[in-house]
């Protein structure tokens, strides 16, 4: 496994007309000029770091940005998708087992080893450039966090049954892993589940681009799909297997509780899911 103190080159650059570094895995040798020119053109086929002095980022390109950390405050949630999937406490407010399938910059990760102690942590990545920059991102070197190098297609079929909670966020520079859109890979992840447990996915992009995914997972899941909005952009996050008649008074108690445990907006959490429940394209799910 690649080591934190995995080196990294340092590109100066601009966004916006403010000077920013770019972090990129470089040999020594390799052209500065050259690696900044193919980012810039979005032909650079590595993943890569901009920081502005007050956030981290990690892209694939720079179309997108996958990941962001506060520079201050490593281990907070400073994307609001990462904080809706934690809305998984709702369901599941003590896990034992965690998998996560994308490591990204780690903020679930660093979240959920901060904030459950308790819980054991297994994060599958497929790409050796983002492992190598976890270091960058203040991912914690624990026999409690395991990083896997892995397809997850690959990893999932190894074992049934050892999950509480499975957190699907495993993206390339075009969207959602392609090879995720099969139905034996849901069918994987879903017997990886405990009974009780609960899987999470991080939908993001146009509906277009993963309402195929969606469609497998209802179908895996016989209906048992809950949808949750992200308010301000343009991701939308499903929570399977976690489906069953919710008292929603009920629930916004349980969000009080969980707010004194954890610093998260769970009331808005709670609303979020109220209104997936209402959009009429999710209404194969469950209520």
């Amino acid at each position: 496994m690649p080591q934190l103190t995995t080196p990294l080159m340092e590109l100066p650059g601009m966004v916006s007309g403010e000077p920013v570094k770019v972090l990129v895995r470089e040999p020594a040798e390799a052209d500065p000029l050259w690696v900044y020119d193919r980012i810039v053109a979005g032909r650079y086929e590595r993943p890569f770091i901009i920081d502005d002095g007050q956030t981290r980022q990690l892209f694939f390109n720079l179309d997108f940005i996958q990941s962001s950390m506060r520079l201050d405050d490593p281990f907070t949630l400073d994307c609001a998708y990462t904080r809706k999937m934690m809305a998984f406490l709702l369901f599941v407010p003590d896990p034992g087992r965690v998998l996560m399938i994308g490591l990204g910059g780690g903020s679930l990760a660093k979240f959920c080893y901060r904030h459950l102690p308790r819980a054991r942590l297994t994060v599958v990545e497929v790409n050796p450039d983002v492992i190598a920059m976890r270091g960058a991102f203040k991912v914690p070197e624990d026999e409690r966090l395991a990083i896997v190098e892995a397809d997850a297609v690959d990893y999932l079929p190894t074992t049934e049954g050892d999950t509480d909670v499975l957190l699907l966020d495993g993206f390339d520079a075009r969207g959602i892993a392609p090879r995720f859109l099969d139905r034996a890979f849901y069918r994987a992840a879903q017997r990886r589940l405990r009974p009780g447990g609960v899987l999470v996915a991080n939908f993001a992009g146009t509906r277009k681009r993963w309402s195929r995914h969606l469609d497998l997972l209802n179908e895996v899941f016989e209906g048992r799909v809950r949808m949750g909005t992200v308010p301000g952009g343009d991701n939308h996050i499903a929570f399977a297997e976690a489906c069953r008649p919710l008292d929603w008074e009920r629930l916004e108690e349980r969000a009080d509780a969980l707010a004194e445990r954890f610093p998260l907006d769970f009331s808005a959490l709670v609303r979020s899911l109220r209104q997936g429940a209402g959009l009429s394209w999710a209404k194969a799910g469950c209520r």
